[in-house]
């Protein structure tokens, strides 16, 4: 056979049932004729052929699967001994199969959210921090103007500084992921990523670990955002956003100024509305200068100006009933981090507070319990029916959510804010 077509160890011991098999019938098939001068008569042959149970028929596709692969990895470059390093052993991981499909019922209330991302215990923590690796972190924070609080917000939110930056082998995680197939092509290409990152020696495959969705390293990168945004700061010759800081901050600086990270604005400020405010114009989507919010009567909580934001929108995570933000494109930009309404609040605010700046001045209305999955849906259903377009129903708020319920509020006379509630389920009900 050739060096091109060896296939890894580990395929070879999860196809060895059917190959056993295989030679035991073989065996039978060619077994010599009795011996005519004395026949002697025939055993009764009742020996069934081994039987493959339903795991290790799994792990035989799952081998068929990686082989497939393999020839595909090879053919975008992949190197023979990058294929022996990353698939002799390689393993099928049914927790991440689980934890990939499982759906919560109930969703998180955004205080909830932010109760724990800015703790008093995370951000003491991100200052001592801060004040202990100031000159690594300020020197990535100059070099792409990225202020050290983001950068470090960040490292808190995704690891706790580092602490905790997941288990999980990268190449097992994500040739699960393809295998199990919901998401096959988006697995497919980051396990390709994965693979360069191994065949230019960035990190060995042993310490290559992290998520269950082959998010890595101290700052939760993706091999993809990796292979783009990864930088070696250290001077190594090596990607190292498992084990140096210098690289974890330089990468996380890079992802987010190329991205789109403007360094004179700030992320966004906590406001004030005006009375008979046009909650309308608050979905986040509506976009002008700070000023012409100014002219409509929005107002910072402690009376300062407006930041100078040229490119701004109003957002109310949580009803009209709790805090108003003024969030500028550096708030999309960690939206591209994690597309998070409540993960981009919490590293702005992190930010903030590692800063020494104040925590959220208007109380959340915390009487209010945000609505489960199903609840979103019977929800989203009588929207329809009622003539207010939501979309496909899917359990999920959304654009096509929130606009189908602002319609229905202003058609009852309540502020429309788009924001559902269980009173708001029971009236369309």
């Amino acid at each position: 056979m050739s060096t091109s077509s060896r296939l890894p160890l580990s395929v070879y011991r999860q196809l060895a049932p059917v190959l056993l098999a295989v030679v035991s019938l073989t065996a039978c098939a060619t077994a010599p004729a009795a011996d005519p001068v004395t026949p002697v008569p025939p055993p009764v042959m009742n020996t069934p052929v081994p039987a493959v149970s339903s795991e290790d028929e799994h792990q035989q596709k799952f081998a068929r699967w990686v082989l497939e692969f393999s020839t595909s990895a090879r053919a975008a470059g992949i190197t023979e001994e990058t294929l022996r390093l990353a698939f002799d052993g390689v393993r099928f991981i049914p927790r991440v199969t689980e934890l990939d499909s499982a759906q919560p019922e109930f969703t998180r209330a955004v205080w909830d959210y932010l109760d724990s991302a800015v703790s008093a215990q995370r951000i003491g923590r991100g200052q001592d921090r801060l004040l202990q690796s100031r000159p690594t972190i300020d020197a990535a924070a100059a070099r792409y103007g990225v202020p050290a609080e983001i950068l470090v917000a960040i490292w808190g939110m995704e690891s706790n500084y580092g602490s905790n930056t997941g288990d999980i082998p990268t190449i097992d995680a994500l040739a699960t992921l393809g295998f199990e197939g919901r998401r096959e092509a988006w697995a497919r290409g980051q396990l390709l990523a994965a693979l360069n990152i191994l065949q230019n020696r960035d990190i060995a495959r042993a310490q290559m670990v992290g998520s269950w969705a082959g998010a890595m390293g101290q700052t939760q990168f993706l091999p993809t955002n990796f292979l783009a945004y990864a930088v070696d700061a250290d001077g190594d010759s090596r990607r190292d956003i498992w084990g140096s800081l210098p690289d974890v901050m330089a990468s996380t600086a890079n992802f987010l100024a190329r991205s789109g990270w403007q360094a004179s604005q700030p992320w966004g400020q906590e406001v004030r509305l005006p009375p008979g405010f046009d909650l309308t114009l608050a979905d986040g989507d509506q976009r002008q200068p700070a000023s012409a919010w100014a002219d409509l009567g929005v107002r910072s909580v402690d009376a300062s100006p407006l930041p100078a934001l040229s490119d701004s929108a109003l957002l109310l995570p949580a009803s009209a009933r709790g805090p108003a933000f003024l969030v500028g494109p550096n708030f999309r930009t960690i939206l591209r981090y994690n597309n998070s309404t409540s993960y981009a609040l919490a590293i702005g605010l992190l930010a903030q507070a590692l800063a020494g700046g104040p925590a959220v001045q208007t109380a959340w209305p915390r009487d209010q319990q945000p609505l489960s999955r199903s609840q979103l849906l019977a929800l989203q259903t009588a929207l329809n029916t009622r003539g207010f377009d939501s979309g496909t129903p899917d359990g999920t708020m959304g654009p096509a959510t929130r606009r189908g319920l602002r319609l229905y509020q202003r058609s009852v006379g309540l502020p429309a804010d788009g924001y559902p509630t269980l009173e708001l389920l029971q009236g369309l009900q």
